[in-house]
């Protein structure tokens, strides 16, 4: 899972919890940093022999510089808390992170990434299958967190990605396209399948897709006919099975980004 600080709290997404007790700690506890600068840059020498970056150091006593190495007089009280929080909040993240490489495929299908974007690829015979989907806002904690006011540390369930994912099987010209997304745990009745995704609509077109193709809703389609594309998806790989990895690999990826984002963003607040 992401840290506590990405959590669900009455049916919505945080990332920071720590933000219920961070206020009280914010004025009297800012964590140290080690004061660096380029030696390089400073060993130069002008013209006449002159060190001004020297001279410049000595001219400011070193409590009126900024403690990050930006080379700043100060930041703001803005910029100095949000640089000392991510600071700890990428170590925390680092440590949860599960794996820093991604498998090149995933159940036969070959990976490509652009971004939050990712393709699955497979081809059988004349016949390619993509899965495309996005990790963009994609991530939930799979149960809901039990917060009472005497608890000290809640207990919060993992951070899994669960995206919507486009399935597309091209013959030819022709394409038959599928949208799916995961089933939310608790939705289905015990009459119903065991299946972790559904069908949330259909499309059949040929050439480039446009915006005015005809889909059909999964919601409408006769219930016999929605069993027989099931086990088409299931035919051409989009099994449970399949699914669940879909899921373990964005979870990996979308962290991955997550602690990238929050490193760029540190960069960006020591600038």
């Amino acid at each position: 899972m992401h840290s506590i600080l990405r959590t669900v709290f009455k049916g919505s997404s945080f990332r920071n919890f720590s933000n219920i007790i961070r206020q009280s700690q914010s004025e009297s506890f800012i964590p140290s940093r080690q004061f660096t600068r380029n030696l390089w840059h400073m060993s130069k020498m002008n013209e006449n022999g002159i060190n001004k970056n020297l001279e410049l150091f000595k001219s400011h006593s070193q409590s009126t510089l900024c403690s990050c190495g930006c080379n700043r007089k100060n930041h703001t009280s803005g910029e100095k808390e949000l640089a000392d929080f991510l600071k700890e909040e990428i170590a925390q993240e680092k440590k949860l992170l599960k794996s820093n490489t991604l498998p090149s495929e995933v159940c036969g299908f070959k990976v490509q990434l652009d971004g939050s974007e990712v393709t699955l690829t497979k081809t059988v015979g004349e016949e390619t299958i993509e899965v495309m989907f996005c990790v963009n806002h994609s991530v939930d904690a799979e149960s809901e967190p039990e917060i009472a006011p005497t608890m000290d540390k809640p207990e919060f369930g993992e951070m899994v990605s669960k995206p919507e994912f486009e399935v597309e099987i091209r013959r030819g010209k022709e394409t038959l396209g599928m949208t799916c997304s995961f089933i939310q745990s608790g939705a289905q009745t015990e009459e119903e399948y065991n299946d972790l995704f559904s069908i949330e609509d259909v499309v059949l077109y040929e050439g480039e897709w446009k915006e005015t193709n005809y889909a059909v809703s999964g919601a409408v389609l006769d219930g016999y006919l929605y069993d027989i594309l099931m086990n088409f998806l299931a035919d051409k790989g989009i099994t449970n099975e399949f699914v669940e990895k879909l899921s373990e690999f964005s979870t990996i990826y979308e962290h991955n980004l997550y602690i990238s984002f929050l490193e760029g963003l540190r960069k960006f607040s020591s600038k």
